[in-house]
């Protein structure tokens, strides 16, 4: 139960504080009327609200988020909108993707801006969980960290063929080239993620190690030692998952290892109106497995877990990052983006940072390798290295 203070402003000018203490956020409203809608409106109208500037948020987002998801929404709209998100014709997308489809959906989430991208990722372009040596770690210290992280639990080595799946901006591919010595390939269906990587690796003279494919990942061939996927999997789909890791494991040489980031969510939570916002309005097609189907779908296409580690807490810290950022640099990616997409990835990332915190969803990293082939290291001491700088 939400029990953080908050305050009103109202278009008179006129202010009130509810609840004991300081309040955390204030709600801008026009007047009683509009915040007595608010109060009891669902969380997928609610959005739209706050998407259309009718409504506005100072202070700390997060937990004004927190506040509107955590009252008792049991109206008519609220199951409305959560059979919409269970029932859409799009959700036959959980079972069967074509190539076409699965291209759209990534290039409305990534090919909106890459200067857009750029005012609130870090320096690297690298869009998904950080990993923090302490909470004030500064956001492109962590993210290199993070890189690091996966290249030692990969246990890279040089002259490797090493494959990022769904490889972004090409932050993973770049470092395991220039700091383990890999020949890297990555594959990606955004289509200026894509020309970026590829752009990036050339100015930082990895263009001859860095082979970037704008591709789906079901149409890759050959053999790779290491694999890694990260942020990927969120957009195959819970029914699809099997298909998936036989394709990796199709693609992993017999003593490989492969590397699953992904986030998952509890199996007792259902599809919400919040869920319908985030299918519509963010990331079309995406959909959170609970970890039990992720472990059932790898170990039936072959694999066995090395090791399982939950970033949970790592993901709160970088979506707050990525919102301060996006709050301190609002007239950049105005110039980027419209005033519609700025806002709902404030709101998106704020609905993230209230789940992760509060353990509504998770973020775990998978180690896999083919069962009985492992014959790497016998502890996990390589693993907590200090990062390379």
């Amino acid at each position: 139960m939400f029990t953080q203070a908050y305050a009103v402003r109202f278009a008179d000018g006129a202010e009130e504080v509810h609840g004991e203490g300081r309040p955390g956020f204030t709600l801008i409203v026009r007047d009683r009327r509009q915040l007595r809608w608010l109060l009891a409106a669902d969380a997928y109208s609610a959005a739209l609200s706050f998407i259309r500037g009718d409504l506005d948020v100072e202070g700390d987002l997060v937990a004004a988020v927190r506040f509107q998801l955590g009252r008792v929404h049991r109206g008519w709209r609220e199951h409305l909108y959560a059979a919409a998100a269970r029932l859409a014709p799009h959700r036959i997308e959980t079972w069967f993707q074509t190539r076409a489809r699965a291209a759209r959906n990534i290039r409305y989430h990534y090919d909106r801006s890459e200067q857009f991208y750029r005012h609130f990722l870090d320096r690297r372009m690298v869009y998904s969980c950080a990993y923090f040596q302490t909470p004030g770690s500064p956001l492109d210290e962590a993210q290199l960290a993070k890189l690091d992280y996966i290249c030692r639990k990969l246990d890279l080595r040089a002259g490797e063929r090493f494959l990022d799946i769904g490889c972004g901006w090409g932050a993973l591919l770049i470092h395991g080239a220039q700091r383990y010595g890999v020949r890297a390939t990555g594959c990606t269906l955004g289509r200026s993620q894509a020309e970026y990587a590829r752009e990036s690796a050339g100015r930082q003279a990895m263009g001859a190690e860095v082979t970037v494919h704008e591709m789906d990942f079901r149409d890759l061939t050959g053999r790779f030692d290491k694999i890694a996927s990260v942020g990927m999997f969120e957009h195959v789909g819970r029914h699809r998952l099997p298909g998936y890791f036989r394709k990796v494991h199709d693609l992993l040489e017999p003593e490989g290892l492969f590397l699953n980031h992904g986030i998952t969510r509890p199996e007792f939570l259902k599809d919400e109106a919040q869920t319908l916002f985030v299918q519509r309005r963010v990331f079309p097609g995406g959909e959170l497995p609970c970890l039990s189907a992720v472990l059932r779908a790898a170990e039936l296409a072959g694999f066995e877990v090395l090791d399982l580690e939950d970033l949970r807490p790592h993901y709160a810290l970088t979506c707050r990052a990525w919102i301060e950022r996006l709050r301190q640099n609002a007239a950049a990616c105005l110039d980027a983006v419209d005033r519609a997409t700025y806002r709902t990835w404030l709101l998106y990332l704020a609905g993230s940072a209230a789940g992760f915190e509060d353990g509504l969803t998770n973020v775990c990293q998978l180690l896999l390798a083919k069962r009985g082939s492992f014959r790497g290291r016998l502890t996990r001491d390589y693993m907590y290295a200090a990062p390379q700088g």
